[in-house]
């Protein structure tokens, strides 16, 4: 079943139990699937909609950031139930370990020896591991193993 699918079953399922939290976000992914879809006049892949549902958890955190900052707890909440939401439509999450293999595998393969090769690593390594690990967390971690 492809995720567009999952998302739309998930909607109907929750109309049905009446949750409204619940709906009100997946409303939110569909409505983003369906903008680019109509914007660029073609079906998406799996992949289109895993980078969307991963763009959208990003501006979840930095709102719940933003929100937690400005004192403003119940917003953060809010920001927060939705991520979980979103959450269970991205694959299993990598760990940081795994990640640190990925990147040392690519590393060696493209024979990155310096900061001036990240761009390169950066490109095969977002191929890798999209939606399984956050991007400034392989940053990071790319970062360190070329320095």
């Amino acid at each position: 079943m492809s995720l567009k699918t999952q998302i739309t079953d998930d909607m109907k399922s929750a109309m049905k139990a009446k949750d409204k939290e619940t709906l009100g976000t997946i409303r939110m992914i569909t409505a983003a699937i369906k903008q680019i879809e109509v914007d660029e006049r073609r079906e998406l892949s799996d992949a289109d909609v895993l980078s969307i549902v991963s763009k959208m958890i990003k501006q979840r955190k930095d709102a719940a950031s933003q929100f937690a900052d400005a004192d403003r707890p119940d917003l953060q909440q809010k920001e927060l139930a939705e991520i979980t939401i979103i959450e269970k439509y991205l694959p299993a999450q990598l760990s940081t370990e795994e990640v640190e293999g990925i990147v040392q595998t690519i590393i060696t393969e493209t024979g990155a020896n310096g900061m001036q090769d990240m761009g390169k690593v950066m490109g095969l390594a977002k191929a890798k591991v999209a939606g399984q690990a956050d991007m400034g967390e392989v940053s990071q971690i790319v970062k360190s193993a070329l320095s």
